[in-house]
């Protein structure tokens, strides 16, 4: 008589912690999916409105490892990136050029590059700027900086101004 009663009180607690585990995984899996969906609803409202000016603005676009250079909604220039890798990624959102430096050092836990060429950050301590330390670009290899050929990065650096909006995405491929 015990042993039915303990299988059936742990048949129900079972039943109770996996409806418990659905609903939370309802709501939290719900909510993040629509952060997901607003936040690229704001990026694709961001990237027409620029698209409808003659404004110059950087696309980057992780899921293509690429970057465009667009003035309106003609584009002038595009070379294949580096972008951050799973472990340390390049965020996504609507951002803008902060500072230029026609060299820098970068510096991490476990990173120390000297002489960083044409450095354009746009978000925090992300930038785009050219590596001439690999020529991995079309792969994600970056600790979440945009790396391109330097003689990319010259071009884009004499392009593009402070205050350049850069939109990083990632596209349906």
């Amino acid at each position: 008589m015990n042993s039915i009663i303990n299988s059936i009180y742990f048949r129900r607690a079972g039943t109770f912690c996996a409806g418990c585990a659905l609903t939370v995984a309802a709501f939290c899996g719900g909510s993040m999916t629509a952060f997901a969906g607003e936040q690229r609803n704001i990026i694709a409202n961001k990237i027409m409105q620029l698209q409808e000016s003659s404004q110059r603005w950087i696309e980057i676009d992780l899921s293509r490892q690429r970057l465009i250079a667009w003035e309106g909604n003609i584009a002038v220039y595009a070379v294949v990136i580096s972008s951050g890798k799973s472990s340390t990624p390049t965020r996504t959102g609507t951002f803008a050029v902060q500072t230029k430096y026609r060299v820098a050092r970068m510096t991490g836990p476990d990173y120390d590059v000297p002489d960083v060429p044409y450095t354009m950050y746009y978000d925090g301590g992300n930038a785009i700027h050219g590596a001439y330390w690999h020529n991995l670009f079309g792969n994600p290899v970056t600790h979440g900086c945009t790396n391109v050929a330097v003689n990319h990065a010259k071009w884009l650096f004499e392009w593009a101004s402070v205050g350049t909006p850069v939109v990083v995405h990632k596209s349906q491929v």
